[in-house]
């Protein structure tokens, strides 16, 4: 079903952006990849809900794969990416969508959302809940040892310095097999993070040659400068909204060994309910060995709740 997928580049916001396209049904859903994924971590679900009688998209966000880069990376924020979703759903001509959110791509997910509901049908996020960019947001950052990956990665230039001493292939390697794991990423005083990965460990039993290749191939196009500035360098920038809130239908699927779990206070907001004072209309679904990377770990079963939330809706 592979060769069926359809690219194309369509131009959003005076950028191109390289789209993926399958199925022809009259409801459309919008697939938005994280770090270090790509259009391609959804193959095995555009499949699946094109089969179910969807149409399924997924893109490369600016700044990453084949998509074009701005002209000032260093000035974006996820706000950008809010835009860009906005705009793509209005260049391929469609009223609204279903999004699908994984690890970061959750975020300008729930933002649109929250900024344009008239846009949104309902929304599934994987492994990240409701949030709002922020100050906020990284004040659990504080509560890590300084290792922590994601303050590394806020510091201009050592992810590029770590990340620079490997091939690309070799870093999202490393970074595919660190964070399947259920304990977060935090190097000590005298390692970066890309020395926490030990070179004798196999890929994921999920994750394929031929799927690395394919992301390294990605990657190689549009470097990291994009990726480390959006989400890790803006995640403070200041949402300006308040009173906020999900109207639309939502579904969040947590893999209860996905690392993200173990942030501070994150696994009591999602447990407790808390989440929902943000997202009232919300359904979680807990996959108990399901990881970081459970869409691609698990796709059948995340593809059933995936069609079985979209099923239950009207448009």
């Amino acid at each position: 079903m592979m060769e069926k997928i359809k690219h194309s580049e369509v131009e959003v916001k005076g950028l191109k952006l390289h789209v993926a396209e399958i199925g022809t049904g009259s409801k459309a859903v919008l697939f938005l990849h994280g770090f270090p994924e790509i259009w391609y971590t959804w193959r095995h679900q555009m499949i699946a809900v094109a089969n179910a009688g969807y149409r399924a998209i997924a893109f490369d966000f600016r700044g990453y794969g084949l998509s074009q880069q701005p002209a000032e990376p260093e000035k974006e924020t996820m706000f950008d990416l809010v835009h860009e979703i906005v705009g793509l759903l209005d260049a391929l001509s469609i009223t609204k969508a279903f999004l699908v959110g994984k690890d970061f791509g959750a975020i300008p997910g729930h933002l649109t959302t929250v900024v344009h509901p008239e846009r949104v049908a309902g929304i599934i996020s994987l492994g990240i809940p409701f949030m709002l960019p922020g100050p906020s947001a990284v004040e659990g950052h504080l509560l890590l040892p300084k290792g922590f990956y994601i303050t590394r990665w806020r510091e201009p230039g050592r992810a590029e310095a770590d990340f620079g001493r490997f091939p690309v292939k070799s870093v999202i390697r490393n970074i595919y097999t660190l964070f399947s794991k259920s304990e977060i990423p935090i190097a000590a005083d005298d390692q970066e993070i890309m020395d926490l990965f030990d070179p004798s460990t196999p890929l994921p039993p999920w994750f394929s040659e031929e799927d690395l290749e394919t992301y390294a191939s990605l990657y190689e196009k549009s470097g990291f400068r994009y990726a480390l500035q959006v989400p890790y360098r803006s995640i403070n920038a200041d949402a300006g909204l308040s009173d906020v809130k999900v109207t639309v239908p939502s579904l969040l699927i947590v893999g209860e060994k996905d690392y993200v779990l173990k942030f501070p206070g994150m696994e009591d907001y999602v447990r407790s309910g808390a989440v929902k004072s943000f997202v009232p209309d919300l359904e979680i679904t807990y996959i108990p060995e399901g990881n970081h990377f459970v869409h691609e770990q698990m796709p059948e079963k995340v593809n059933q709740l995936i069609i079985e939330f979209l099923d239950k809706q009207s448009v």
